[in-house]
């Protein structure tokens, strides 16, 4: 028997009759209606959308349409342009007329109202008017609008006018009812601020005590600072010079007066710095983390929940009744349909495998428990590879199966072919760095470039080329695309250089950086580097959620920046001549240290300039520079807005990411396989269709593999014994953050809330309260 009829049998076949399996015949098959409400359950439940809706037809419709990608990329562009508004805007990198910048947010503003009309048409009243998330959306499209009308009437009476409405608009990325991940870092930010404050204030007393030591101990010494100012004899002034020796930005700086006059001030500022810097800084690093643990844990107690007593209840719409009087049970086919619906994309073949996996015994039906687990099983990537021969193999067996082939295909799928390229790509490296000007090294390049070019071919020999590039073999078309425009660059620049001609910098510059990147593939060889990068791909997107909390508060404190300093500070060309420019545009910076060292371009007159300044803040090096410039063109008052963003992003936010990457990164670099994998690859094996893992090692290539894959023919072996399809599971994948997040917790949970709990509401009303959070939110934050 070949092995696709093997599959067959083993796998049982959706189109077998419902009477066979069912001996009363089951209930009356499920009406479209029905596999609408239960797909939107499940999918709610693989997503963790907590979201309220109306269970009637009417309504369940519009919320299909309302989870659609085209309205919630709509959305999230309206988004981006609502917020890039800041470019064409005064202070603007492009300055366009205020009507042009006003008729594109009133667009905007639209757009948001439209999707909260249609998300109110879809929950009941009193859900939707108890939603904070809500109210937040009105009340900033009704603030926005109260301030485009104060602004264009003051803008017409040519008045001094502030739009101080545009603070506003990244809450819309968190209010927005596809930003629950955002609001997710919020609140753990909202839940450790508390055990913040109460550290703070002590870390704050330990410098406002060791301030006034320094005062007394140093203030009447007359010593000067090496600008020739008074040192230690301002009190204000030293709390927030040692407020800035906490973040070493001023270290030594700030001791060395008081250093040069005796070795005993020294002892001061160290035991200054042990206190202050690596006691508090770790003392507020592992409040966030304890704080940060044990709120988030609790929320994904309170999702697990919710995603079982979604999956019971699309249980609840398809279930029938095996026999008078029997369990209640889901067809094969009710779950086929409802699966499509979920997730369109889904072969046939991953369709039949998850179907297998739930229906163990192949009764064609399956009961609640094996039911409730859909929701997790789709959310385990599983890479389908198809079987084909190799071009050469159809047109030549006799030759690529002939020995020397044979040969030849072992060699390249040898482990020594991999070192051997290694060890060509690090001498490559070492070249690179030679002198470019002597013509053994320029030469040299041309040989690399064969030996690079030789390695493609041999392996487009070996594999089939279909698999070779398949669409998410990353690190073939790495390979492939670096070393033809390599190739491409090289001979250009050759051609122009022998021609006695213009040689172009740029293409020279392109070569370099192509050369380069090549050795970005050691990383792939080296097995340590491999899981560390790994693990970083894997936990990727909840990183890319921090980023996004990131821009929100970069983005409030760049407009706020932004009608403070604005014009304070001015930046010149490289080229300029003008007097001003020594001091960036402001008789008050003259002498200072933010003018000597050319901060000029370091300014708040517009939007992209801000965000550089503020990642500068974050780095905090040399942050105090900058502040003490600004309030040097202001009021020394301006220092509360810098130190101010360091507590909030650098103290608060950088810890928050700080704990969670340490927390996923603990749990991918440790943990092991969660149950349903292990299922599913017991399957997977048990049918015969697995992919040895050693010929697909977990490296970046199977790391960046979603679905659909080309598996090939390789060492010019025949195609007959193998079957047409074969499945991997791509281990330690996650399609949503929610995943991973109960992945993470997934030992501290309690058994119950993995059970498949009956909800009393849940049944009377066709819907699910949101997660209650104690002292941490709202239910319908979530």
């Amino acid at each position: 028997m070949s092995e696709p009829e093997k599959k067959s049998e083993d796998i049982p076949d959706e189109s077998a009759g419902k009477e066979e399996r069912l001996p009363n015949g089951g209930n009356a098959a499920k009406s479209k209606e029905d596999l609408d409400l239960a797909s939107i359950y499940v999918s709610d439940a693989q997503y963790n959308r907590n979201i309220c809706f109306d269970p009637s037809p009417q309504a369940v419709k519009l919320y299909l349409l309302y989870n659609h990608c085209v309205p919630q990329v709509f959305l999230y562009v309206f988004i981006m342009v609502d917020l890039s508004l800041a470019i064409f805007e005064e202070p603007a990198v492009f300055l366009l007329p205020v009507w042009a910048t006003m008729l594109a947010e009133l667009l905007c503003l639209l757009v948001f109202t439209l999707r909260l009309v249609h998300y109110a048409k879809v929950i009941p009243r009193e859900k939707f008017w108890k939603d904070p998330k809500n109210i937040a959306i009105m009340a900033i499209v009704m603030l926005t609008l109260v301030d485009m009308i104060i602004y264009g009437g003051l803008k017409a009476a040519n008045c001094y006018s502030v739009r101080w409405s545009r603070v506003l608009r990244p809450l819309l990325l968190v209010n927005v009812t596809e930003g629950r991940q955002l609001r997710r870092a919020f609140r753990s930010i909202r839940n450790a601020l508390p055990q913040i404050f109460y550290v703070f204030l002590l870390f704050m007393f330990s410098v406002l005590i060791f301030s006034l030591m320094a005062l007394k101990l140093l203030g009447k010494r007359g010593l000067k600072t090496i600008n020739g100012a008074p040192y230690f004899t301002n009190y204000l002034d030293i709390v927030f010079d040692l407020y800035v020796l906490v973040t070493t930005a001023n270290s030594p700086d700030i001791m060395m007066p008081a250093y040069n006059a005796s070795l005993f001030f020294a002892f001061f500022f160290i035991i200054y710095i042990l206190i202050n810097t690596y006691i508090f800084m770790s003392v507020f690093l592992a409040v966030v983390f304890n704080n940060y643990k044990k709120y988030l844990k609790e929320e994904v107690r309170q999702l697990v929940r919710a995603k079982r007593q979604k999956m019971v209840r699309a249980f609840a719409v398809l279930q029938e009744q095996k026999e008078e009087g029997g369990e209640q049970v889901v067809s094969q086919a009710s779950w086929s349909q409802v699966v499509k619906l979920v997730q369109p994309d889904i072969s046939d073949a991953h369709r039949e495998l998850l179907w297998s996996v739930s229906d163990d015994k192949s009764q064609g039906f399956i009961g609640k428990v094996a039911f409730v687990q859909l929701a997790d099983m789709l959310n385990i990537e599983v890479i389908t590879l198809k079987a084909r021969p190799h071009p050469l193999n159809t047109l030549c067996p006799a030759f690529y199966l002939s020995a020397p082939s044979r040969l030849l295909c072992r060699m390249v799928q040898h482990r020594a072919f991999v070192i051997v390229y290694d060890l060509i790509i690090l001498a490559n490296a070492v070249f690179i760095g030679l002198d470019e000007e002597n013509p053994m090294i320029a030469n040299s390049e041309w040989v690399f470039l064969a030996l690079y070019l030789l390695e493609i071919l041999l392996k487009l020999y070996v594999f089939e080329p279909r698999a070779f590039f398949s669409r998410h073999s990353f690190w073939n078309w790495f390979d492939t695309i670096i070393v033809v425009a390599a190739l491409i660059a090289t001979i250009i620049n050759s051609a122009m250089k022998s021609s006695g001609g213009y040689t172009s910098r740029q293409i020279l510059d392109i070569v370099f950086i192509l050369r380069v990147l090549r050795l970005i593939r050691v990383v792939d060889s080296i097995k340590r580097f491999r899981a560390i990068i790994n693990t970083l791909i894997r936990i990727g997107p909840a990183i890319l959620t921090f980023g996004q909390l990131i821009i929100v508060v970069y983005y409030i404190f760049a407009m706020v920046g932004m009608e403070l300093f604005k014009g304070k500070v001015q930046s010149y060309s490289l080229d300029s001549t003008d007097p001003a420019k020594a001091y960036c545009g402001n008789p008050l910076l003259k002498g200072t240290d933010f003018a000597k060292l050319d901060y000029c371009k370091n300014n708040f007159n517009n939007v992209v300039s801000s965000f550089v300044l503020l990642f500068e803040l974050t780095v905090v090096n040399q942050w105090h520079v900058l502040g003490s410039g600004f309030a040097t063109v202001t009021h020394v008052s301006a220092r509360i807005f810098f130190v101010l963003f360091h507590i909030v992003v650098v103290i608060v936010i950088i810890n928050i990411f700080v704990a969670f990457v340490l927390e996923a990164f603990f749990v991918e670099y440790s943990v092991d396989k969660s149950y349903l994998q292990t299922s599913l690859e017991k399957k997977i094996e048990e049918l015969e269709l697995s992919v040895a893992q050693e010929n697909f090692d977990d490296n970046l290539v199977n790391a960046m593999e979603t679905i659909d894959n080309d598996l090939g023919q390789s060492g010019g072996q025949p195609t007959n014994n193998k079957p047409s399809l074969m499945f991997k599971i791509a281990s330690k994948r996650y399609r949503t953050v929610d995943a991973l997040l109960q992945r993470m917790f997934e030992a501290d949970l309690d058994p119950e809330d993995f059970a498949e709990s009956d909800d009393a509401e849940a049944q009377t009303n066709g819907n699910f309260p949101n997660p209650a959070f104690s002292n941490t939110s709202n239910a319908s934050n979530a």
